[in-house]
């Protein structure tokens, strides 16, 4: 895939409990533009918002890990749907493929194999795992180091 190829990024997990719409969801678009939001109810915490523009090499690398996964290559119709515990969202635009995948919030790979299609869903699993990681570490970089 040429990096000049389209290419959108969006996950989201929540769930709707006692302590009202709590969610995590994260978006990139092609051109660099990234949006963060946390959303826990939890002690009275309030929505966390982030924006920002990261550079090519961070879309490059993020579409390199996209790529390795193969998740481009999975089908979500025997994944676990949403439930009350949850649910998970992602799509994917790369070059001229487009997913879009809903399930249920998986807590481990117990929850992973015990679906009809353990495979699919484990290349799910870590991808989220993976972007999960590189976003996190993306926001505490941009916005927790002070210039000196």
């Amino acid at each position: 895939m040429g990096e000049d190829d389209d290419f959108y990024l969006r996950y989201y997990t929540g769930h709707k409990g006692k302590f009202g719409h709590e969610f995590l969801e994260f978006e990139f678009l092609g051109e660099g533009r990234m949006r963060y939001a946390n959303n826990s109810n939890y002690k009275n915490d309030t929505m966390i918002r982030k924006e920002a523009y990261v550079s090519q090499a961070v879309i490059k690398e993020l579409r390199r890990i996209i790529e390795e996964a193969e998740i481009l290559r999975e089908d979500d119709n025997n994944w676990p749907a949403p439930d009350r515990v949850g649910r998970q969202e992602l799509e994917i635009i790369l070059g001229k493929d487009h997913i879009s995948f809903t399930t249920s919030k998986i807590g481990s790979m117990a929850d992973v194999q015990r679906c009809k299609d353990q495979d699919g869903l484990r290349v799910f699993y870590y991808l989220v795992q993976d972007l999960k990681c590189f976003v996190y570490s993306l926001i505490a970089l941009h916005f927790r180091i002070k210039p000196v």
